[in-house]
């Protein structure tokens, strides 16, 4: 394993306890942003590019709006609203902003030294990886769409129950 596998992979230990431990549901998102990020990078590393552009893609980005989505349907109220201001002052960037130009300069890292001409050979097409997931994984596929669903809704009623007492 190179030494890009073993700092994304602290990178991404760091991020996912900062995840669990944040009391701000905001720092816990951007602390999950990097994560997913490390761990995209530790995907390409170890040869599964098309894998970790689909992390970046379907997880980094469209699950993580979903999740934007979910807090913007939580704001409860003008207390809510300034409790915001007070959590988005400039230095909640700072964690994130470090780990994420970590996981950058990795990641230039990675493009600039690394042949690229000696991983076509174990490129995997992304028709095989549908078979893989809609085949033998199916359950597993499944089984995850149905947990981000149950989160989903579990969030909504907690708002909703929130949303009555104040009222």
């Amino acid at each position: 394993m190179s030494s890009v596998f073993y700092v994304a992979g602290v990178v991404a230990l760091v991020s996912t306890l900062l995840v669990i431990t944040q009391a701000s549901a905001v720092h816990a998102l951007l602390y999950l942003i990097v994560s997913l990020l490390s761990v995209a990078i530790i995907l390409d590393d170890v040869g599964a590019p098309f894998v970790a552009a689909l992390e970046v893609i379907i997880y980094a980005g469209a699950i993580m709006v979903i999740f934007v989505f979910v807090l913007m349907m939580l704001n409860l109220g003008p207390r809510t609203v300034a409790q915001e201001h007070a959590w988005l002052r400039p230095g909640i960037w700072v964690g994130p902003g470090i780990l994420a130009a970590i996981l950058a300069a990795e990641l230039i890292y990675t493009l600039t030294r690394t042949d690229r001409a000696e991983t076509a050979a174990a490129l995997v097409a992304p028709r095989q990886v549908g078979h893989s997931l809609f085949g033998v994984y199916f359950i597993g596929v499944e089984l995850a769409s149905l947990l981000l669903l149950a989160g989903l809704v579990g969030a909504l009623h907690l708002a909703r129950a929130a949303a009555k007492e104040e009222a």
